[in-house]
């Protein structure tokens, strides 16, 4: 079987296995986040924490819980790496230095999970499992509770009360991410991935030296790192480490979970909004999105330019062999279309325009389909956009599910779109500016500057995947990177939720036969059209610095 057919094959079977679950799992989601009973297990839960779960909250409310929750994360987290040479399977690993704690910390509470430390030798057991994985999961569900604060805003009516994230936290986690969690670990270990409190191994290389191989809770932490688009790596290889990802079905099911949330939500905001047409328009519009770079990054990757690939037949260089070209550069595309840090390959050695496909995956704003919740709140802001625009073109006033979309919500909507270029572009130019940061820069010209610019990129979209080539370990890029990660990930929360805000206060407006149709064709085409140009227009500048230049 030929490297192009086997890698059509590997796609097709993830579209199919998510077109199967788009309508059961859309619709156990919505079943889980829109009850008004409370298990047992929860209200205990509640109870510890003091909250009360038959209570609503206003935007503001509900973004200060957001926040409160995200500033004691880090907090913990960051003393948690601090005081690790003191706790049970340390595995006598140092604290981890302040700077490198603060990155790590903001990293894995924002669910951006970068990492400027190799975990097998830096991160002590008791941290991996109690400290990084717990947060993979709060992450994950604090995205998808913002998601659903936002369709309760376009679902709503005259009303300042947009649900209680506590409760929504909890939901989410005990119904959604837990179960599927375990389910998978069980798969995994059967897969061959480590599962156990082992310091480690010494074992002979084949050229006679001795090493010690460690090992440790892997599949707990591999399951809900592509479960909940968070990607932070046990080991520094990531999923291309054999104890993380053993075989060509383990890699399959690592998409399938990173996919799987994120392409059913749609259903759940249709469901919500009582219009099961919306969210399949949503998902078409990810789905187009999606296909298209994965096509881009196969061609670039398959294509034989340059003597060495052409011998070869393909840009084999830091691919896994186990994977293949073709399915590594499917794990690139997808994980950098959905937030997930994940890499089994090293993108730093993609041709120049494969690796700019990655980069742009993230610059779209990670919306096809996105992280999990973030993906659906940000293609739902391009939604909101879009009919903004289409409403100036014809000379009406802009509605979306019944709402106006007025000078407050184009003010919010708006805002949210230039937080995250402001963040890449801004960051990118002090570091190019900077001799310390420059200092770090393994390579020079248009390639050094995809380096920086992929970094900023990645930390500023919460993705945490690296281009690599640069040392980022340094307290410079700790420091920038961790800032840029906390704002891009804070800000738009905030904006979102105060949209959400405005639109449940607003009473609906009836359709018409001037309504622009939000679920056929031409809307879809118009959105895509609208987040390719937003895109163009705000980065072509620093993409024709780096790697157009690089590739020309």
């Amino acid at each position: 079987m030929s490297t192009t057919t086997a890698g059509v094959g590997f796609v097709a079977s993830l579209i199919l296995a998510l077109v199967l679950v788009y309508r059961p799992f859309g619709d156990y989601m919505y079943r889980a986040v829109t009850p008004d009973r409370h298990t047992r297990a929860e209200r205990l839960l509640y109870r510890a924490v003091g909250v009360n779960p038959d209570g609503e909250q206003s935007w503001g409310v509900y973004a200060r819980s957001v926040l409160a929750f995200s500033a004691i994360s880090i907090l913990a987290l960051y003393l948690f790496q601090r005081v690790q040479n003191h706790l049970w399977l340390s595995l006598g690993f140092d604290p981890v230095k302040p700077d490198q704690a603060w990155n790590t910390a903001v990293s894995f509470v924002t669910n951006t999970n970068w990492q400027s430390y190799s975990g097998e030798s830096t991160m002590g057991h008791l941290v991996q499992m109690a400290g990084l994985a717990v947060q993979n999961f709060a992450s994950a569900a604090v995205g998808i509770a913002v998601a659903v604060a936002l369709v309760r805003g376009f679902a709503r009516a005259k009303t300042d009360q947009l649900g209680n994230f506590w409760v929504d936290l909890v939901r989410i986690c005990v119904r959604i991410l837990l179960p599927i969690a375990v389910i998978g670990a069980t798969i995994f270990i059967a897969g061959g991935m480590v599962q156990n409190l082992s310091g480690g191994t010494d074992v002979t290389t084949l050229a006679g030296a001795t090493q010690s191989i460690t090992g440790g809770p892997v599949a707990s932490q591999e399951v809900i790192k592509e479960l909940g688009t968070n990607g932070g790596g046990f080991y520094n290889a990531n999923s291309s480490h054999p104890f993380e990802n053993p075989t060509g079905w383990t890699n399959w099911i690592e998409l399938f979970l990173i996919l799987c949330i994120p392409f059913s939500l749609p259903r759940v905001f249709g469901r919500m909004v009582g219009d099961r047409r919306q969210g399949l328009a949503i998902a078409g519009i990810m789905a187009i999105l999606a296909i298209g770079s994965i096509i881009a990054i196969n061609a670039f990757q398959l294509s034989h330019g340059g003597t060495v690939p052409t011998a070869v037949g393909a840009a084999t260089e830091g691919t896994e062999t186990r994977f293949g070209v073709s399915q590594s550069a499917t794990f690139a595309s997808i994980t950098t279309l959905t937030s997930t840090g994940a890499v089994n390959s090293f993108h730093d050695s993609y041709t120049s325009l494969g690796g700019m496909v990655t980069m742009l995956n993230m610059m779209l704003g990670e919306v096809a389909p996105g992280g999990v919740g973030s993906g659906l709140y940000g293609m739902l802001i391009l939604a909101v956009i879009t009919v903004f625009v289409a409403g100036l073109m014809v000379g009406r006033t802009p509605e979306y599910l019944g709402k106006k979309i007025g000078a407050r919500e184009i003010k919010f909507a708006s805002l949210y779109l230039l937080t995250t270029p402001a963040l890449v572009l801004v960051g990118t130019a002090v570091a190019m500016g900077s001799e310390t940061a420059r200092a770090s820069m393994a390579n020079p010209g248009a390639h050094g500057l995809s380096e920086v610019l992929y970094a900023f990129t990645s930390a500023s979209n919460n993705n945490g995947s690296a281009f690599a080539g640069i040392g980022v370990n340094t307290t410079f890029y700790n420091t920038a990177l961790g800032l840029c990660m906390l704002l891009g990930r804070l800000l738009p929360i905030i904006l979102v939720l105060g949209l959400a805000g405005s639109l449940a206060r607003q009473t609906p407006v009836p359709e018409s036969s001037g309504t622009l149709r939000t679920y056929q064709p031409l809307f879809i085409g118009m959105v895509i059209a609208v987040t390719v140009i937003v895109v163009l227009l705000t980065y072509l500048p620093a993409l024709a610095l780096g790697p157009l230049a690089e590739g020309i």
